[in-house]
């Protein structure tokens, strides 16, 4: 039988995105799968909908909204008993390909499973253009960039290779990861979490790798009300300003002390 893999996706008042997400999921080819939705206390009646629609999804709710990276960590202490395999967390705005989980399982076994795994992510409504073939970070110059962002799918994007960080859109691994880095940072709260989780995982000999053929298309921002909305401005710039003092700023400081 194939490795037991949890899919993994936290909902806050996304229940018209969530839906066509778990949709995609019923398509997938991989025959050892669970879904769990972890629930930020949604509002907008998700859980009835994932009650009545999609009854072999598990369903976690949580008692208020944690944010990102509490909502996940409050995941893994519930899945912690149950022992998984394998973990990919995925964002509930996402719609997947069919072989996103065998893919990602090729990936372990060509890298090695102790690892972490992105796959290439398009814009939902031009799934011709990318937002995630890997990840650039560059925290002395205040840099964190996706590559191949806003730019037309092409054999540049369709090699595997080693990135910086792998987005929390779609991050595939094995249980035996999570616990090493002991999930998110909670003072993470909805941008950056990502970033430190990968950061931490490299100073554990936990490397990240882009793995192109694992495909997936992505509402961009949704929940925040569009790309250039102000609060994912502000969210960003004080993610990126936690990263730099936690990972640039005290290393710099340490390594010069």
């Amino acid at each position: 039988m194939n490795s037991h893999i949890y899919i993994l996706i936290l909902n806050w008042n996304g229940k018209n995105l969530l839906k066509p997400c778990l949709d995609s999921i019923l398509d997938i080819d991989y025959d050892n799968y669970t879904t769990l939705v972890i629930d930020n206390n949604s509002t907008d009646g998700s859980s009835k909908m994932i009650k009545n629609r999609f009854p072999n999804v598990e369903y976690l709710q949580l008692e208020k909204n944690y944010g990102f990276a509490g909502g996940y960590n409050r995941c893994f202490d519930y899945l912690r008993d149950k022992d998984p395999e394998y973990i990919l967390l995925l964002n509930n705005d996402t719609e997947i390909e069919p072989d996103i989980l065998s893919s990602f399982i090729k990936a372990a076994k060509h890298y090695g499973n102790q690892n972490i795994f992105g796959g290439k992510i398009f814009y939902h409504h031009n799934p011709k253009k990318i937002w995630y073939a890997g990840g650039h970070v560059n925290l002395k110059y205040g840099r964190i960039y996706h590559r191949g962002i806003h730019k037309n799918d092409s054999e540049k994007y369709s090699f595997n290779s080693i990135t910086d960080y792998v987005t929390g859109c779609c991050l595939f691994t094995t249980w035996d990861v999570i616990e090493k880095i002991q999930g998110f940072d909670d003072q993470f709260n909805m941008y950056g979490e990502d970033v430190d989780l990968c950061l931490r995982a490299k100073r554990k000999d936990v490397q990240c790798f882009y793995w192109p053929d694992a495909k997936l298309l992505h509402h961009v921002s949704a929940s925040v009300g569009g790309n250039w909305s102000p609060k994912k401005i502000i969210s960003k710039f004080k993610s990126l300003f936690r990263l730099w003092i936690k990972h640039f700023l005290f290393k710099s400081s340490h390594d010069h002390g």
